[in-house]
């Protein structure tokens, strides 16, 4: 069947079924996105999606709504909202759109769906408080695509309805960056394995590019490993390697002695040649050549053993 009409509500927009019409728009780009509460519109049709309004959820009637009693709830009881509800329809034929190797959209769809998707489904039924932000509550990915609704007293005809399509690509961009993000890292992981292996028992991973690291070493269970090295640009870059996803603490910082030195000033408090800058909090440093930076990795494995 074509689909040729993706419905959702008119008024004031959130950010469910705003992420929603991403996904929707980029699978079926030739429908048409109607925004109403007309009852004619906001019951099941032919070729037709309708979300977040309709009072009732069917998938295989392609209306997902979450307002209703009894309101869609996942396996574990946590509440579902229209992006929720979409993404577990169509989010796999979505990845598969973006170009995500077959073999890796089960893994991408359900660790896109517990880190993003489910975060919006409990914002949007009052399942989680903004608090839970802590000091950060203004900048949640919700607020931040709300903020972009008209102001209370624009009262011109057509105000929320420009708001929600100037919105929809700033909604686009971040969905897709985090897909294209975890597509990356899964990429990733298979170059940081075989680096894992050719390193041994070094204290020291070497890859042949800056990429996403740490969860690959913990996964191997590589826990000799302190530091990582790689080149960027003309210059090699070392860097310290993070405990967990939670904490900016690391396994070993490099020296304090280097702290906040650049080129001269690195080069004598670190005797290599070619040091060229070390963050003051002690997480990176930079050198010319590759020599160079494997000689400051050496030193830093020594200060921290």
């Amino acid at each position: 069947m074509t689909i040729t009409h993706l419905v959702t509500h008119s008024g004031s927009f959130h950010a469910d079924e705003l992420l929603s019409s991403v996904i929707l728009t980029r699978l079926f780009p030739e429908a048409e996105l109607v925004r109403t509460r007309d009852p004619a519109w906001i019951a099941p049709g032919e070729g037709r999606i309708v979300y977040d309004v309709g009072r009732a959820f069917d998938a295989e009637a392609r209306i997902f709504d979450h307002h209703q009693r009894p309101a869609p709830l996942r396996e574990d009881g946590r509440p579902y909202s229209s992006f929720g509800l979409i993404w577990a329809s169509y989010g796999r034929d979505y990845l598969s759109a973006l170009g995500v190797p077959e073999g890796d959209i089960e893994v991408i769809h359900a660790g896109f769906d517990d880190s993003f998707v489910v975060p919006i489904d409990l914002m949007d039924n009052g399942a989680m408080e903004p608090s839970a932000a802590g000091p950060l509550a203004g900048l949640t990915l919700p607020v931040l695509l709300e903020s972009l609704k008209p102001v209370f007293d624009d009262r011109s005809e057509s105000a929320d309805d420009r708001a929600f399509l100037a919105a929809l690509p700033v909604a686009r961009a971040f969905v897709e960056a985090a897909i294209e993000g975890r597509a990356a890292k899964r990429r990733a992981e298979g170059i940081v394995r075989a680096a894992i292996e050719a390193a041994g028992e070094s204290r020291v991973l070497e890859l042949p590019m800056g990429m996403p690291f740490r969860s690959a070493i913990e996964t191997a269970g590589a826990d000799h490993l302190l530091f990582v090295v790689h080149p960027r640009g003309d210059d090699w870059v070392l860097t310290t390697i993070r405990k967990s996803g939670d904490t900016f603490e690391s396994r070993a910082d490099l020296p304090e002695a280097w702290a906040g030195l650049t080129d001269a000033a690195l080069e004598e408090a670190s005797g290599v040649e070619g040091a060229k800058f070390c963050h003051n909090a002690r997480f990176i440093a930079v050198a010319a050549t590759h020599g160079a930076v494997r000689r400051l990795a050496d030193l830093a494995v020594a200060a921290a053993s």
